[in-house]
């Protein structure tokens, strides 16, 4: 992302649109670009967007299945799903989903704004272990035990330069490193590569 980032609020409730747009207006790095009511005009909008604050429970097409769609169709777009709900189930799905991280409507402001502007992390790990279920532990062929540790600093939270000091590496080494992480679990973001390493057991909710 370069400049102003895009945002697309996707919820069925005006008011709750209304009250994202007002929360954000404050920010000269981020602008509004529309409203979706449904989960077919979150996919059709959000594809010209940087980031999606998507609704979980919308009529038609509801926010799983939009965030489906805009990982297949708008990869560089990220979803943050914004919901009442705090069904770790739903959340996981919305992660498997694509999301880049989730924010309870109940949140205070600055959540919100955290997650918008999100690039070098994971969001909200801790979330992430809370929810993810404990598996056996996979074998990992593929990837490096370098790989492995970036991989668990990932699942962290901490950023590339973060990392690098943690390794006594360069921030150019983590992230050939991340990279050859996202292409191995076939994950698009650093957000799927920690939900598919819990789904395979490479990362445990206690590590």
């Amino acid at each position: 992302m370069s400049g102003r980032i895009r945002v697309v609020l996707a919820d069925d409730e005006p008011l709750i649109r209304s009250g994202w747009a007002t929360m954000l207006s404050p920010y000269d790095d981020m602008e509004v670009i529309g409203e979706a009511a449904d989960g077919h005009a979150a996919v059709e909008l959000g594809r010209t967007a940087d980031v999606v604050l998507m609704d979980i429970r919308m009529p038609g097409m509801d926010g799983l299945r939009a965030t489906r769609e805009l990982a297949r169709l708008s990869p560089r777009t990220r979803v943050v799903v914004v919901t009442t709900f705090e069904n770790d189930q739903l959340v996981w799905g919305a992660l498997r989903a694509g999301a880049a991280g989730y924010v309870l409507k109940r949140s205070p402001a600055a959540d919100l704004v955290t997650a918008i502007r999100l690039r070098d992390g994971v969001l909200f790990p801790d979330a992430l272990r809370r929810i993810a279920a404990p598996r056996p532990r996979a074998t990992a062929h593929d990837l490096t035990p370098r790989e492995l540790d970036v991989l668990r600093h990932l699942a962290r939270g901490l950023s590339n330069a973060e990392i690098a000091a943690a390794l006594y590496v360069t921030r150019e080494t983590v992230k050939t490193h991340v990279g050859n992480v996202l292409d191995k679990l076939g994950a698009r973001d650093r957000t799927q590569a920690v939900v598919r390493a819990y789904d395979l057991g490479l990362v445990l909710a206690g590590d």
